[in-house]
């Protein structure tokens, strides 16, 4: 039964599982609905179980279809494995090298340490995707996600990279005209650019400081996903932001945004995420190792904010 199963095959089922539905995995992957279509009911019949229960607009995973799931990931984890250690991509790293990250760190920080990255390993391709929302590295065929915080799915290795903390800042008329927060408790009553970077919790701070760790549910009129919109919220006196303190950088420097309870911050270090150990695949492992480097030092590196 098995030997009927192509990888294709449990490559478009995860895709529909993570998706959610068959239109919204055909654009995922690239692939057209009526052939993604086609191969789950041959894969259905290969293996003589119904996966998924369709209807007008989702899918759902029938029980059959979560264990068939697990299973695929695995598969699909042990063939990557599998292909790189074949091709010789254990000792030198070669290929395509796939990596997603969120948008102000890709753009700012890793386009151009890909692009020396790259340049010294040239029979290296890099492929660099920006997203801000959580990917599934199997499924979407990433070597590599750049992420900020915690790593809590099973399944996944975390590599460090750099430690960073979020920190609150605000612009000098804005703290002028509504007064300065003294403790995090005060925030519940400031305005709050609600940033929400992939899949942190909506609208809940939770920050360290010399007493340990609290937590605060603050609100707003203005909220968005990306940190360039909520950045330029904060310079325009809308109220307070939390923030990577190497994206407020610049503006802390100019004067623009000051710190709002310096003492207090929410630690976000940078993680490489993989699949696999990184001495599995030569190019995961020069990426890893590269984007430590220069991330910690350099013209491309996450400095400290000057406050």
């Amino acid at each position: 039964m098995l030997n009927d199963v192509p990888l294709r095959d449990l490559q478009v089922f995860c895709a529909v599982v993570r998706h959610g539905s068959f239109s919204a995995a055909a654009q995922a992957t690239g692939l057209a609905q009526t052939y993604i279509s086609k191969r789950i009911k041959l894969l259905e019949a290969s293996l003589g179980v119904k996966l998924l229960h369709r209807t007008t607009r989702r899918v759902k995973v029938a029980a059959e279809g979560q264990v068939v799931h697990h299973w695929a990931q695995r598969m699909l984890r042990d063939a990557q494995a599998l292909e790189a250690e074949l091709s010789g991509q254990r000792e030198v790293p070669k290929g395509v090298l796939r990596v997603c990250a969120s948008q102000r760190l890709g753009r700012r920080h890793l386009a151009p340490i890909l692009g020396l990255l790259m340049q010294a390993h040239p029979q290296l391709s890099v492929w660099l995707e920006l997203m801000d929302r959580r990917v599934d590295l199997v499924e979407e065929g990433f070597d590599v996600d750049i992420r900020v915080g915690h790593v809590e799915e099973p399944g996944l290795i975390p590599h460090h990279i750099a430690s960073t903390p979020r920190i609150l800042c605000a612009a000098p008329g804005y703290l002028a005209s509504h007064g300065v927060p003294a403790r995090p408790q005060d925030l519940s009553r400031h305005a709050c650019m609600v940033f929400r970077d992939r899949d942190d919790a909506f609208g809940v701070w939770r920050l360290k400081g010399p007493k340990g760790w609290e937590t605060v549910k603050v609100n707003g009129q203005l909220a968005s996903n990306d940190s360039e919109v909520a950045l330029r919220w904060a310079l325009a006196g809308h109220g307070v932001v939390m923030m990577a303190d190497w994206n407020m950088e610049q503006a802390l420097a100019s004067g623009e945004l000051v710190r709002v309870l310096p003492k207090w911050n929410q630690p976000a270090d940078v993680w490489a995420v993989t699949v696999a150990r990184s001495d599995q695949s030569a190019k995961v492992r020069v990426c890893i190792e590269f984007l430590r480097q220069h991330l910690a030092t350099g013209a491309n590196a996450l400095r400290p904010a000057a406050c």
